[in-house]
Order: structure tokens, then sequence, then C-alpha cells
């Protein structure tokens, strides 16, 4: 197994999506990484590392608008458009995968996989349900449009992340932080993706998307699991009790000193908790329960 990547594309209509590629000579299974708005898949390169080097093979995507994804000429960065892209990408690969997807990428994958049983053989959910706290995205959308002129160096990224991510026990170094900011022709740092991503919709539009994806859990029948920040802002108890009735057969595991932000934050735990997980799934033993790390 390759310790690093291949670099992948996916062609979906007009807009090219940009990849990362861990293969597997003889592979367990195949797991597709989602990303968080925001991010890119660059978050998820120790993951990869990790679950390619137990015989998975990986592909973590680039969201349209994200990194070096194309960006939509139309701006459309609905949850519509997201679920057509992912479908475009699990139709290029040979087997049926986990799909694995933190915020963004979990609301993603929930609403493609309830609304089509056979996209994938199992879910991980990442810091995401249906319904998840207003203050907790609040913070998010007010960090994200904080700087919209852009940083004059590298070390104002990291403080900014620092400041909005507490948790995180490892600063970025200038290497990683370089993988979600983009130089402008002004020398400026700006944040490596779209600025129409942050368009979002009003209140009845968020009421009707959190509608969608209880609807969508309640279809899920694959082993599925919710992997939640103890420290996070954005899934409350009640959120994570209202996941487990609609999905009644998914098992959920705690991360104790993680946030939001669940893989960058404390990255093994998280990281064996999955791999715990896709071994249930390859044995055939994935049902509910629940644990802390």
């Amino acid at each position: 197994m390759a310790d690093q990547p291949i670099r992948t594309e996916v062609q979906h209509g007009p807009l090219t999506l940009a990849g990362d590629l861990w293969r597997a000579e003889q592979p367990r299974g195949v797991v597709v990484l989602l990303h968080g708005g925001g991010q890119t898949r660059h978050s998820w390169y120790r993951t990869g590392q990790r679950l390619g080097a137990a015989g998975w093979t990986v592909l973590s995507m680039d969201a349209r608008g994200h990194g070096e994804s194309g960006w939509a000429a139309d701006r459309d960065y609905s949850l519509d458009a997201l679920v057509s892209d992912l479908r475009a990408v699990v139709a290029g690969l040979d087997r049926r995968p986990v799909l694995v997807g933190a915020s963004m990428g979990g609301n993603t994958a929930l609403a493609a996989q309830g609304e089509d049983p056979d996209l994938a053989e199992g879910l991980v959910l990442v810091d995401i349900v249906p319904r998840v706290e207003p203050a907790g995205v609040a913070r998010i959308a007010a960090f994200m449009t904080a700087r919209p002129d852009g940083f004059a160096a590298l070390d104002e990224v990291a403080e900014a992340i620092r400041a909005y991510n507490p948790h995180r026990r490892r600063p970025p170094t200038e290497q990683g932080l370089r993988k979600n900011v983009r130089q402008g022709a002004d020398g400026r740092w700006y944040w490596h993706w779209d600025p129409a991503f942050l368009l979002r919709g009003d209140e009845p539009a968020r009421a009707e998307r959190a509608e969608r994806m209880m609807d969508a859990a309640r279809a899920v029948r694959v082993p599925t699991l919710l992997v939640r920040g103890k420290q996070s802002d954005i899934v409350s108890d009640e959120g994570v009790a209202e996941l487990l009735r609609l999905v009644p057969h998914a098992q959920l595991a705690d991360v104790r000193d993680a946030g939001h932000m669940v893989a960058g934050d404390d990255n093994d735990v998280f990281t064996e908790s999955l791999i715990d997980f896709l071994d249930s799934v390859r044995n055939g033993r994935a049902d509910g329960g629940s644990a802390e790390r």
C-alpha cells in the first residue's frame, strides 16, 4: 500500500472534481471520504493513510467549489448538487463503498443513501445529525465570513483557526495551512473555496433541509455509525437521540476530547472508531451500540 495517494479526477457534467486515491492491492472494501463545508479533501489525509494501511481502498474528494475541484458557474452549491456529485463519484467505482461524511459531507452522504438505498454498503456520519444546534451553525458562519479580504500571512490564518477551534491539540503546520488556502494575485491568502458557497438559505430553507434529512434517515438500512465530538456545539444530546430513533440500528461513538472537527481534533481516536466499524461491516456484525473513547 502506497503511503502517498494518487491524485484522481471525476468529471461530472462541466465540473471536474479532484480527489486523492489510496488503492489497496487486495481491498477489503472501498471508503469514500467527504469533508465538511469550507474544508478540503486534505482534512482526511491521515485517515486515508491509516485506512489504506488497514487494507481499504480510499477515495477522498474535494466537494464542488472547494480545494482543487471546479467552481460551479451557476453558483449551485445546494444539497441536490452535492448529492448528484456523490452519485457520479460512486458510479465510477467497481463496488459499493462505505460513505464517510463530516458535517456538510455527512448531510450529503445521508441524503444520498436515504434516497438511494442501493448506493452504499455502510454510512458514517461525523458530527452531523438531521437537526443541528443553531448557535453552533452561527459560529461556523461567523468564522467563514469574518475575513472576506483574506490574510496578509499564513500566521494570521493559523491564529484564526486556533481562535475558532481551541480544542485542537496540535497547531496546524504551514504546509497543512497551504492545503486550505490559496494565494491571490494581490499576494494575500484566501480560504480555498468559492465565496459563492457562503450564500446560504434562510431559516425556512434550513428547516426544510432538516425534514429532508429526517426522511432520509428513516430510510437508511445499511450499517450506520455516528461519531460525535463530545465538545461539539453542533450536535447535542437531543440531536443524537433523535438520530438514533430514526436509525435504530445505528452505532454511536463519542470522542471525548474533540469538537465539531472530530477527524482533526483527535484523529487517532476517530480513525480507531472508524476502523472498528469498517471491520464490523466487513464481518457482518455492525449493530447498534454506544462507545466513548
